[in-house]
């Protein structure tokens, strides 16, 4: 249960798309390098102003940790007039895409990798931080392999991962599940015979909040569409080279995932709560199961009893019959991390380096990691500082193969058809016609 399973998790990243100290220096033997300085030695510091946009609005330990290492900064940094603008996690990409769209990009702001990254590279919108990397061999070279591969674009990396974030996790109950002597589903048709069995007592069988629509997206469907067609096939529709989503074992996938709302899988109402009030549902016993992300795991860890903790338990989404992927697996994709505009210069880019190392170095990625958030950096977990469900967690990522997320691969534009289309889908629209609305997104956005 050590640095070993975040190496196995980190080094298939395949997928583009969740604190640290506040000054630069380093824990666990990294040395201390050139970075960027904000002043010539002996002078006072030029007074700098700087803008930053994160999505760490929550009570979960991460969000105040990352927060509290802001105002650190802050305090540390007289000179740096620095304005900290947090935006609810569900209202956050709306806001970045459409300052985006006017060229107003905030100094440094929580971006993903992948599509938003490359996005954000073709509109000329950022710039990249090889230099501040560069400055600081032993923190690069402290991330696992593969970690920067979906911030970097021609050689250009935009960014450091501050997360490692598994996106399908199966949450389950043990009290429940002992109450009725089952457990947890290996197939598609135990799952069924699960949410059977709890309909028959009247136990919600699996808590959803897709008020956002992202949710069944990411922690359902992309882990169980993998387990339908296999991650080659997904690959190609998303270059749609070989591969279409209205083909056969896509629509199935849509299929499987409507055969659970048919079923009453979910609670009554699932479009109108968020996975927020869908997490503190299954904490508080009102559901036998939950599949969402890592993300969920410092939020229950802040506002859930040891006792509860001690009663939840993970595995994975149940195999699929003729599946053509693997079953041990999950969806996920390398975390967040600061994107800096292009505009970003001279005294103000050595403070914005200065300010994303306090967020990504060394002591930032063990402090994130103590606050039961997943990391992509060669740091050992110290199980007696976060939850015991973390714990399970950080050790099932060891024996995990990870897959693709839906909205890390697909253009914005897609990804958004598919989110809406999956709430159709399980309002009961047909899976043929959801499936063609989200090819003809597809093969609209990449010109086929």
């Amino acid at each position: 249960m050590r640095k070993s399973l975040i190496v196995t998790l980190v080094t298939t990243v395949s997928v583009a798309l969740l604190a640290g100290c506040g000054s630069t220096g380093t824990t666990g033997g990294t040395k201390e390098s050139t970075a960027p300085k904000t002043t010539d030695a002996g002078k006072p510091a030029e007074k700098v102003k700087l803008s930053i946009w994160h999505n760490y609005t929550g009570e979960d330990l991460r969000a105040k940790t990352m927060r509290e290492y802001m105002e650190k900064f802050k305090k540390d940094h007289p000179n740096v007039e620095l304005d900290i603008q947090g935006i609810p996690p569900d209202g956050y990409r709306p806001r970045l895409k459409t300052v985006a769209a006017a060229n107003e990009m905030p100094d440094l702001f929580v971006m993903w990798p992948g599509v938003m990254t490359k996005e954000f590279v073709a509109g000329d919108l950022i710039q990249p931080i090889n230099e501040l990397l560069d400055s600081k061999a032993d923190w690069k070279n402290g991330f696992m392999p593969g970690s920067f591969d979906d911030f970097t674009i021609s050689g250009k990396t935009y960014s450091a991962p501050m997360a490692l974030s598994p996106t399908s996790i199966l949450y389950y109950n043990k009290e429940i599940f002992n109450k009725y002597s089952v457990q947890p589903p290996k197939t598609w048709d135990d799952l069924m015979k699960l949410v059977d069995t709890f309909k028959k007592n009247n136990v919600t069988p699996i808590a959803l909040g897709n008020k956002a629509a992202w949710v069944a997206q990411s922690s359902i469907l992309s882990s169980l569409a993998d387990r339908v067609t296999g991650t080659d096939w997904f690959l190609k529709a998303v270059d749609q080279n070989g591969a279409k989503f209205t083909d056969p074992e896509f629509v199935q996938s849509l299929t499987y995932l409507q055969q659970l709302g048919k079923a009453g899988a979910f609670q009554e109402g699932f479009n109108s709560i968020d996975n927020t009030q869908m997490e503190q549902m299954f904490a508080q016993g009102k559901a036998a199961m939950m599949i969402d992300g890592g993300w969920a795991l410092p939020n229950l860890a802040a506002n859930t009893s040891k006792e509860a903790l001690a009663n939840m338990a993970v595995t994975v989404l149940p195999s699929v019959p003729n599946g053509k992927g693997d079953p041990n697996s999950l969806s996920g994709v390398v975390g967040t991390g600061l994107g800096m505009s292009k505009k970003v210069s001279g005294a103000q880019k050595a403070a914005a380096y200065e300010l994303i190392y306090a967020l990504s170095g060394p002591q930032a990625q063990k402090a994130i990691l103590e606050s039961n958030q997943l990391v992509s950096y060669k740091v050992d977990l110290d199980t007696s500082k976060v939850s015991s469900l973390f714990a399970d967690v950080y050790k099932m990522m060891s024996t995990v193969k990870k897959t693709p997320v839906y909205d890390g691969r697909l253009t914005s534009a897609s990804a958004d058809v598919v989110n809406n289309g999956l709430q159709e889908l399980l309002m009961g629209g047909k899976p043929e016609d959801i499936a063609k609305k989200i090819q003809d997104a597809q093969a609209k956005a990449v010109g086929k």
